[in-house]
């Protein structure tokens, strides 16, 4: 069992910058997959960033290519969201998830992904 919890959503102007973190506790955190995901409102949860166990694999979404970093800290069992040049569509309710990692490349699906956290809220205003 994994348990994760995030933090660092707030309300930002467009053009500006938050940092996600999601911390995780129950198991090893370095055995899996760690994935962003978001959700708008009327909308499907749709897939942003993952990141394998040693950090050397990442996937994006390509609506946040570039402007968005996915990060991690093994010894925190913490990874992050850097969010730079937000924009109003960023906008939504953040998940993190685990997916026990097997040496396959990061999921852009939801499926594979066992463990989610409560989410948290980022506003983006125009």
């Amino acid at each position: 069992q994994v348990q994760l919890v995030e933090s660092g959503g707030s309300l930002v102007q467009a053009g500006g910058s938050l940092r996600l973190s999601c911390t995780a506790s129950g198991s090893t955190f370095s055995n899996y997959i760690m994935g962003w995901f978001r959700q708008a409102p009327g909308k499907e949860r749709e897939f942003v960033a993952a990141i394998n166990w040693t950090g050397g694999r990442k996937n994006y979404a390509d609506s946040v290519n570039g402007r968005f970093t996915i990060s991690r800290d093994n010894a925190k069992n913490t990874v992050y969201l850097q969010m730079n040049s937000l924009k109003p569509e960023d906008t939504g309710v953040y998940y993190c998830a685990a997916d026990y990692d097997t040496g396959r490349l990061p999921s852009r699906l939801s499926a594979p992904y066992d463990y989610w956290g409560q989410g948290t809220q980022v506003t983006v205003s125009s």
